[in-house]
């Protein structure tokens, strides 16, 4: 009976250890990320993202892309999320699909981590190398310690091509060339092999004795010392000393290979210099908000006032990545993603120019799908139910004025 059961115990074991090696080798496609997931508020009240041009929407493997354009760091950001004194300039990608060529914030290099004002905007550019064939969804993102990712706008890229050709040359700082796709490739290999094979012989060891069953019966009857023998500890210390032993000598010998190296760079940059947007002539007031549940719609009272020298109409409504536009007054051309582009979706009581010096009070609509497909919605039963986003104004010569609100927002369920 004992045999049997120490057989059984054994199988157990073996066919648990095969599922979990299994299982870390199973890695589904990912092509799209969780951004629909994100709290409304963390979208809307945090980085609003506007004027992004992604350079290219196909491309072949080795090819490169530019993700540019501006973001604003809100003002009146959340108190639940930590405030954006280091953050990082990312991208959201599912794997490393593209390699980062370089990363600026306002003309300046971005290699690490950097400090973030509130309230003010700022111009960005990332540089891309695609190295991996799909479709793939490529989003702006704004990494936060404390806040996490904030995921802006994302954008559908076709890569072709051939992932085997992919390379990545660098010239080191003692000028010798290598290509980090396949840099002592062989090593890596062989190092991950090695103690993957001393861990199952670690494991094996242990495995042959009686698992489970009998063990915890011998503990329940105060015998747990005599489950480990004098040899099962010598073996055991022979494990340490050996893995000791290996990690001591390979660190010598690497060091003795690569006497120049430098550490990685995990200072913070700070001074980035935001872009100077000019004063704006236009002042809003939200009388108040509401959300319109049954017809997906967000109703706004504004009084707008022009102490500008033109007149000026309302063209645009941007809040979480989502653009509400005013057919008659704005227009994209920059081939922002489809599914969060409302060309038609912002309807203006009153639209006419407003001239310099007078003001209205309007009623304004943002109506559209998105806001239920990308749960922005859900604001409304947040213990701080309010919203956040960026009006555009635009006169008649093209110029574009850009004025942030805030304010609560009201559901209504009629």
């Amino acid at each position: 009976m004992k045999l049997i059961k120490d057989k059984v115990a054994k199988l157990s074991f073996v066919a648990l250890l095969v599922s979990v090696t299994a299982a870390m080798f199973y890695t589904p496609t990912a092509s799209a990320h969780g951004e629909k997931s994100q709290a409304a508020f963390m979208r809307m009240r945090t980085i609003h993202w506007f004027d992004l041009n992604w350079s290219k929407d196909e491309l072949t493997v080795n090819d490169t892309m530019t993700i540019s354009g501006k973001f604003h760091v809100f003002a009146g950001w959340p108190e639940t999320v930590d405030k954006p004194e280091i953050s990082f300039l990312n991208i959201g990608i599912p794997g490393p699909v593209f390699i980062r060529a370089g990363s600026w914030i306002g003309g300046q290099l971005v290699p690490r981590s950097v400090t973030l004002e509130l309230g003010e905007t700022y111009e960005f550019k990332v540089l891309l190398k695609a190295r991996r064939p799909g479709d793939w969804h490529v989003h702006t993102m704004m990494n936060v310690k404390g806040g996490g990712p904030i995921i802006g706008p994302g954008k559908w890229v076709t890569i072709s091509g051939s992932m085997a050709n992919f390379k990545n040359p660098i010239t080191t700082l003692t000028g010798e060339t290598i290509d980090l796709e396949t840099y002592n490739l062989s090593n890596t290999y062989f190092w991950h092999t090695f103690w993957y094979a001393l861990g199952i012989a670690w494991v094996a060891y242990w495995a042959r004795k009686p698992m489970f069953i009998p063990r915890i019966i011998a503990v329940d009857s105060g015998k747990a010392d005599s489950l480990i023998s004098a040899t099962d500890r010598k073996v055991a210390l022979a494990f340490a000393a050996g893995s000791i032993a290996i990690v001591a000598m390979s660190m010598s010998s690497t060091n003795e290979q690569y006497p120049v190296t430098t550490p990685l760079q995990a200072g913070l940059l700070r001074g980035m210099k935001p872009l100077e947007m000019p004063a704006p002539t236009v002042s809003v007031k939200v009388e108040d908000a509401t959300y319109r549940v049954p017809g997906r719609a967000m109703q706004m009272t504004l009084t707008v006032t022009n102490n500008g020298d033109a007149p000026i109409r309302l063209g645009e409504f941007n809040t979480a990545g989502v653009r509400f536009l005013d057919a008659a007054v704005s227009k994209d051309e920059s081939g922002y993603p489809d599914d969060l582009l409302a060309e038609e979706g912002l309807t203006v009581s009153d639209n006419s120019a407003l001239a310099p010096g007078q003001s209205r009070t309007i009623q304004v609509t943002a109506s559209d799908a998105a806001w239920e497909v990308y749960r922005l919605a859900d604001l409304i039963y947040d213990p701080d139910s309010r919203f956040a986003g960026l009006l555009f104004f635009y006169d008649d010569a093209g110029g574009r004025q850009m004025v942030m609100v805030d304010a609560p927002l009201i559901p209504s369920f009629i």
